[in-house]
């Protein structure tokens, strides 16, 4: 909420609109200082809810509903214990997973709130692989020390990128230098979701590693059963 809030007031005082808005309510209508900002606040309220579709568009979550993590399960805490963690390394797991989750819901919401950021998230398939990161990280908790770059580097980076498009998109009164970093923004953000991508393939690399070999193996156990058969013919046929 509080977030929310910051946004807004921070939308009304970058808005040109709302500082013409205030300057006529101050100067012109003589209201005084504090009922001129409380009407221009109110002026950027309205155009705020506006600007995003007739939404405020919260977060899905805030903080506080979010709430703190609850108790690790019995069956999820036998699970971390077979992979040789000791308790502050399930505790440290658990909050660091928590954290990307919630940015990964962040992300999304965000990607769902301009329609240029759709497109470049369904160019690179991003909510998908985020999800699909995700899950593959939580159930190989002993290869957190891999993702290091993608959970504090590139997963941050790609919130704080889609919030700046949405933050200067959001601007009234757009000039030339609004589109070029718009346009500089969402070309950062592309990158920024293939670099994802990446991550992603390098650490599920390690699967499809594991499905060579094991149809490899498929195949030669195959062409024996197919050499056997190939004997046992010939020796009919020599009957």
């Amino acid at each position: 909420m509080w977030s929310n809030i910051k946004d807004i007031l921070k939308y009304t005082f970058s808005s040109v609109i709302c500082l013409i808005a205030l300057v006529i309510f101050f100067f012109i209508f003589e209201f005084d200082f504090w009922t001129s900002i409380g009407m221009t606040i109110g002026l950027g309220i309205f155009l705020y809810y506006v600007q995003n579709g007739g939404s405020m568009q919260w977060s899905r979550k805030t903080k506080k509903q979010r709430g703190a993590l609850g108790k690790v399960s019995t069956e999820k805490e036998a699970f971390y214990h077979s992979k040789g963690m000791t308790k502050e390394q399930i505790a440290y797991f658990r909050n660091t997973m928590d954290q990307a989750k919630n940015t990964i819901q962040d992300i999304e919401s965000n990607l769902q709130q301009r329609s240029k950021l759709k497109a470049i998230a369904a160019r690179n398939d991003t909510v998908d692989i985020l999800k699909d990161f995700f899950k593959n990280i939580v159930n190989q908790p002993n290869r957190l020390h891999e993702v290091d770059k993608f959970l504090y580097t590139n997963l941050p980076n790609l919130k704080e990128l889609t919030e700046k498009y949405i933050a200067i998109d959001g601007h009234v009164s757009k000039t030339k230098e609004t589109y070029t970093a718009l346009d500089n923004c969402s070309k950062t953000i592309d990158d920024m979701c293939r670099l994802i991508a990446e991550d992603y393939v390098r650490f599920m690399s390690n699967d499809i590693e594991d499905m060579d070999i094991e149809l490899e193996l498929a195949k030669q156990v195959l062409k024996r059963d197919n050499e056997g058969k190939g004997s046992e013919n010939a020796l009919d046929e020599e009957i």
